[in-house]
């Protein structure tokens, strides 16, 4: 067959990463010697214009019907030089890459060493592309509609994106109403707008949109197909109030006796066992919490149905069971707020005055269980309060990444405390992080309001008094870096700005969605910086505080970014998949079902009436898992055969 063959090599020098340590000229000597290679030549960017030029040109005026690139890693310009070869007429698959730069000229500072395992690689790539075979690109059709699962300010944005675009958007969100945590915002950083008074327009878009299909109180429960071809089941529970009746009077909640914390208010206030999340809430349709309501647990009351004039209460409401087709899916789940009663020595939840940076948010909110006053637990102004930094977050016992947002929400705490009372305010830091526009600006700001800055991290907050000016208050404990010395700050109010983590669940989503998860437990992307919102799963993204903690600009900036990609996605109807991909053998298939439990995309299933397992190629992404795990041999991983690998072990040996 190497006789058959007419192959081009061709060595980059990658200005010095590779020749600055491999002797290219030695190497494009050598391979000139190699089997069935025509033509060998380097050159110092093969990934530029004239670089890819000059393939084309030698395609076509010395007929190669095989091609070598030795660079750097196939994940950065395998595509690039398949292209080329493309446009020249050649079948993009009968090129290969030989990675001469990650695996061997960045890895070395021997020269000799370098220069001899290049020509081994090269080698090896030259003996397998003459045994490399066309392959046909598919195309497969897309469906038009788009899943986003999340409704915080991640999923609203790309859900108007994408509806403003007049494609069908389906959005779902597990809670009673669209908003997320940013609905429980006051104020916004740096500038300080009012977090209702930009956000709430978004809401109220998504909910009258015509393109926007509004699932709320509802969980995704399957999710099968592939790219552009994707069937999803959702589970909308029974609010127990029909949302075409209710005219959103609020009856209902005003007349219900039973009260239980708020979640939405962090425990800080009462909501009624028939409640909407808050008074912007989309849609504006109470929801009856089962777990609560009287009539749930003992069959008596129905007060809520006696008043409701709409006769809109509707006890023998079931979960209805919707199933959707979308070409795309957004995830957008969010984050929840780290519990920082794990760490003792801050006294949540031992100590009345020891809050949370949301539950502070809720304080601060007009529509808040305090009408946006701060106060004590006891009703009274604190005339003085500390924010403790970094609660959960650079600690290697709990998270090790920093959460990016709480420095920035500690210095709006701060003026938002000198803004509603006198109270002298207090930062504990380690280091403050202001990386956004206008971020270090606002910090100044604050540094000219009067706020005292501690750097250091707090060790403890105690109600122990050692003398008569702490009577009273709680005493934060605290090593300041700069003077050298262990502090006592006696304040009335302590503010943990806690960790930016994973949801609890976000193991059963990324299992749900076929998405992987890094260490930090966040959804993990395909590409940290040149492909942030894609996942693994072709035609499934992440955007916003799934993916890793963000502030607000960079959340609408990344789900405006993953609206973009689904939209040059499913705009065109159609879209080319893999060719790479294993294929099996009728004949030969045994119908053991090895394969069908080990392929890591669910790509493979089993005939029955055949009793042979199938492929299928869209979902098939040719890792050869089942390739190699199959016992009777009826799986070829194509573009990786036998004898193809063979041939660069020989290649790689000689």
């Amino acid at each position: 067959m190497e006789d058959k063959v007419r192959i081009g090599v061709y060595i980059c020098h990658c200005g010095t990463n590779i020749a600055g340590v491999v002797d290219v000229k030695e190497v494009t000597e050598f391979t000139r010697g190699l089997p069935s290679v025509v033509m060998a030549k380097d050159y110092i960017y093969m990934c530029s214009d004239p670089g890819q030029n000059m393939i084309k040109d030698d395609i076509k005026e010395l007929g190669l019907s095989r091609v070598v690139v030795a660079s750097c890693s196939p994940r950065m310009h395998e595509r690039t030089f398949r292209q080329a070869c493309q446009e020249a007429g050649l079948n993009p698959y009968l090129f290969d890459m030989a990675n001469i730069r990650e695996q061997d000229s960045w890895v070395t500072e021997d020269h000799s060493a370098a220069t001899t395992k290049a020509k081994a690689l090269v080698s090896a790539a030259v003996r397998r592309v003459s045994r490399q075979e066309s392959l046909e690109v598919k195309e497969v059709p897309v469906s038009s509609s788009v899943l986003i699962v999340g409704g915080g300010i991640a999923g609203v944005q790309a859900a108007l994106e994408i509806g403003n675009s007049e494609h069908k958007v389906y959005l779902v969100e597990r809670e009673p109403s669209i908003g997320g945590h940013m609905a429980q915002f006051d104020k916004t950083f740096p500038t300080l707008d009012c977090a209702s008074c930009i956000f709430t327009p978004l809401l109220s878009a998504v909910g009258h949109h015509s393109y926007i299909e509004l699932l709320t109180h509802s969980e995704v429960e399957e999710v099968s197909g592939y790219i552009g071809n994707y069937k999803v089941k959702i589970r909308k529970r029974a609010r127990y109030v029909d949302e075409s009746k209710c005219t959103g009077c609020g009856v209902c909640i005003e007349k219900c006796p039973w009260k239980v914390d708020s979640e939405f208010d962090e425990g800080l206030a009462k909501r009624k066992a028939i409640y909407t999340l808050f008074p912007q809430a989309v849609p504006n349709v109470p929801v009856i919490d089962t777990e609560h309501c009287v009539y749930f647990l003992k069959g008596t009351c129905r007060a809520c149905e006696k008043f409701c004039d709409a006769k809109a209460i509707d006890f023998e409401q079931k979960d209805e069971l919707v199933e959707v087709e979308v070409g795309g899916i957004i995830v957008a789940t969010g984050y929840q707020a780290f519990d920082p009663s794990t760490i003792a020595w801050y006294g949540y939840g031992r100590y009345d005055n020891v809050i949370t940076a949301l539950q502070f948010e809720r304080m601060c909110n007009a529509s808040g269980p305090t009408r946006g006053k701060i106060v004590l637990k006891d009703g009274s102004e604190p005339k003085s309060v500390a924010i403790i930094h970094c609660v959960g977050s650079r600690d290697k016992n709990y998270h090790e990444y920093c959460s990016r947002v709480c420095c920035m929400y500690a210095l709006k705490y701060s003026h938002l405390i000198k803004e509603k009372t006198s109270a002298e305010v207090y930062q504990m830091y380690i280091d403050m992080r202001c990386f956004g526009k206008g971020y270090e600006e606002f910090y100044k700001r604050l540094s000219d309001e009067g706020i005292n800055f501690i750097r250091g991290k707090a060790g403890e907050v105690t109600d122990r008094t050692i003398t008569e000016e702490e009577q009273g208050k709680l005493v934060v404990v605290c090593q300041d870096t700069l003077l050298g010395s262990l502090i006592r700050v006696p304040v009335d109010m302590v503010i943990l700005c806690t960790a930016l983590e994973a949801r609890s669940d976000a193991e059963g989503v990324a299992r749900l969605f076929n998405i992987s998860r890094s260490a930090d437990g966040f959804f993990m992307e395909r590409h940290p910086k040149l492909d942030p919102v894609a996942t693994m799963t072709d035609g499934t993204f992440v955007v916003g505080c799934c993916q890793g903690p963000k502030d607000i600009p960079d959340t609408v900036a990344q789900a405006s970014a993953a609206a973009a990609r689904v939209l040059s996605m499913i705009s065109k109807g159609r879209i080319e998949i893999e060719a790479a991909t294993a294929m099996i053998d009728e004949e030969l298939c045994s119908g053991c079902k090895i394969c069908n439990t080990l392929c890591p995309f669910n790509a493979i299933s089993f005939e029955e009436e055949k009793e042979v397992s199938q492929i299928n190629q869209a979902l098939c992404k040719g890792c050869g898992t089942c390739a190699a795990a199959c016992p009777s041999g009826a799986i070829t991983a194509r573009h990786f055969t036998t004898e193809q690998i063979m041939a660069e072990i020989e290649g790689v040996l000689v």
